[in-house]
């Protein structure tokens, strides 16, 4: 038993302290995803070394002081995600908010054969706006009666997991498919135009997920997700960044992230909001995100209902309203900050080959 608590409480220390390294291998950075389940775990574990570790000797006390302090550590790092926490978006106090954007974002699964419950949850829901990942050709067929209902769309289907669809009932225009950084990685890119009038931009992203059967490391995600921050930085309009990032919400990149965008995240202060796994509720992440600037302030967060994915679907609606940018903060990014940005640019480059804008101009 206590062979089984040491093995467990360093696996939970290790977890804790390879992260801090910045290396961009998927094995170093598979620690910043469980945060919350290293936390339970080396508490639970604290207790029961506590318990049963009698009489103490160095390597127990040793043990136990470093579980506290990872559990600390992963504390630390989640808690802006509990709802005691101040809230990074302000909730509207309009009775009737008017100059809306209603969206559902979904990671699909590919190999999920259940599009009825899509269906049925796009027919309950009624978002302006659908952003759907892992969208194949055989999707896009059974989503066809969607056409029917939103009067424009973009169809990114590939087979490699990384297809993409964009539904609106409202106006699109300026619309883009981008590959940023990889060959066989789409994302979008639009203006959208809500009822009231008010134009808005709009980014649909879904990098490469940190795992081996995907990619190695994380320079790939990495990269996109701070070139799309340096886009938006430099956009003057109401922005929305949303999809399934692969990436959850307290790591360093998603971090930086915010202050090279600018972005704010409407779960600080709420929850965590875990997407995904959708089936094993103790492994669960907040993969899928939506981010936005301080033009808007926050109607409603909500994750939805399983609809067979290993994702749950997620609905965010958001106003626009006068005076928001002036009070809520936006996240800033220092030298320190561009420097870093730039170096994931930079190794990105070195691994695709691919010429790729740096982010050192950003300094709004």
């Amino acid at each position: 038993m206590k062979a089984i608590i040491y093995a467990i409480g360093a696996i939970s220390v290790s977890l804790t302290v390879i992260p801090l390294f910045r290396y961009s291998a998927w094995w170093v950075r598979a620690g910043d995803f469980p945060r919350l389940q290293i936390a339970i775990i080396s508490i639970a574990a604290t207790a029961i070394l506590a318990i049963f570790c009698r009489p103490f000797n160095f390597y127990c006390i040793a043990l136990i002081l470093l579980l506290l302090l990872s559990s600390a550590y992963q504390i630390y790092n989640i808690i802006p995600y509990v709802p005691f926490y101040p809230n990074q978006v302000e909730k509207t106090k309009r009775s009737k908010p008017e100059r809306t954007i209603k969206l559902l974002i979904s990671n699909v699964l590919i190999e999920n054969r259940d599009s009825k419950k899509l269906i049925d949850l796009i027919t309950d829901v009624k978002p302006d706006v659908v952003l759907l990942a892992e969208s194949d050709e055989r999707w896009l067929n059974e989503l066809k009666q969607l056409d029917n209902d939103f009067q424009t769309s973009v169809k990114v289907p590939l087979n490699n997991g990384y297809g993409m669809a964009l539904y609106s009932r409202l106006e699109l225009t300026n619309t883009e498919v981008k590959y940023l950084v990889e060959d066989d990685v789409p994302s979008i890119h639009t203006e959208i135009t809500l009822a009231s009038g008010d134009k808005i931009k709009f980014f649909g992203l879904h990098p490469r997920p940190p795992i081996p059967t995907e990619a190695t490391s994380t320079t790939e995600r990495d990269a996109e997700l701070v070139l799309v921050g340096k886009i938006v930085r430099d956009t003057e309009i109401p922005t929305v960044i949303a999809g399934d990032l692969n990436d959850v919400a307290w790591s360093r990149t998603t971090n930086l992230f915010q202050k090279i965008s600018g972005m704010l995240d409407p779960r600080i202060g709420r929850g965590l909001y875990s997407s995904f796994h959708a089936d094993y509720p103790f492994m669960r992440f907040p993969l899928d995100h939506v981010f936005h600037s301080n033009h808007f302030r926050l109607v409603e967060l909500k994750r939805l209902r399983h609809i067979g994915s290993d994702h749950f679907p997620m609905l965010v609606v958001l106003n626009i309203e006068n005076g928001a940018d002036d009070s809520q903060e936006q996240p800033e990014a220092n030298t320190a900050d561009r420097k870093e940005a730039n170096q994931m640019i930079k190794d990105a480059e070195e691994k695709t080959d691919k010429k790729l804008p740096d982010v050192e101009s950003n300094s709004k």
